[in-house]
């Protein structure tokens, strides 16, 4: 079986572009608990990769958060090409295509205060976003110790593959004073 097949069959970001579309996996209630267990949130946010029924706006709202939802599949507007944030919105919260993770945190920093994405750890280790992380506005990162469950592509129905991915929610403030990120470790109850 070649590297593809496997990728393929596994429901993961690494299949054929063709078959993946706008990269749209799922994001698990559980990394969202987790989150709320450890970073302040504002009382309205922006979730800007997904619909009203996703796990990130549900679990907001049942955390008291009034949350505005935008989505290319819904509304047909990349958040890149957003000129301004929903009204009053102070936070955005996502789980934006891995391949564009660095452009939404930029694009998003010029819409709201403060950005909260989920990506892989390696998300910290490119040269093409040095930018990012020199500009000073990266406050905490909150580290899974255990794997949160896997995301499939949306409408995803072959096998469902195990937790294979790292992962963390990265969070960036445009006021931060540049000092050094702090690192936290969170769980995701299942």
């Amino acid at each position: 079986m070649t590297a593809i097949a496997i990728h393929t069959t596994a429901g993961n970001h690494t299949g054929p572009r063709r078959q993946r579309g706008f990269d749209s996996y799922a994001t698990p209630a559980c990394a969202v608990e987790a989150l709320v267990r450890a970073e302040p949130l504002p009382l309205i946010c922006w979730e800007a990769c997904g619909t009203e029924d996703s796990a990130i706006a549900t679990v907001l709202r049942a955390h008291g958060r009034r949350v505005v939802c935008t989505d290319i599949t819904t509304d047909g507007v990349d958040f890149r090409n957003w000129l301004t944030a929903p009204t009053d919105a102070q936070a955005i919260v996502m789980n934006p295509p891995f391949s564009l993770a660095a452009d939404f945190v930029r694009h998003g920093l010029t819409l709201a205060p403060k950005v909260v994405i989920l990506e892989r750890i390696q998300f910290l280790e490119s040269e093409s976003r040095t930018d990012l992380f020199d500009a000073g506005k990266l406050v905490r990162i909150w580290v899974f110790r255990d794997r949160v469950p896997r995301m499939h592509r949306a409408n995803w129905t072959g096998k469902r593959a195990s937790a294979a991915m790292m992962l963390a929610w990265f969070v960036f403030d445009r006021d931060h004073d540049g000092g050094p990120p702090t690192l936290g470790w969170i769980r995701c109850r299942r």
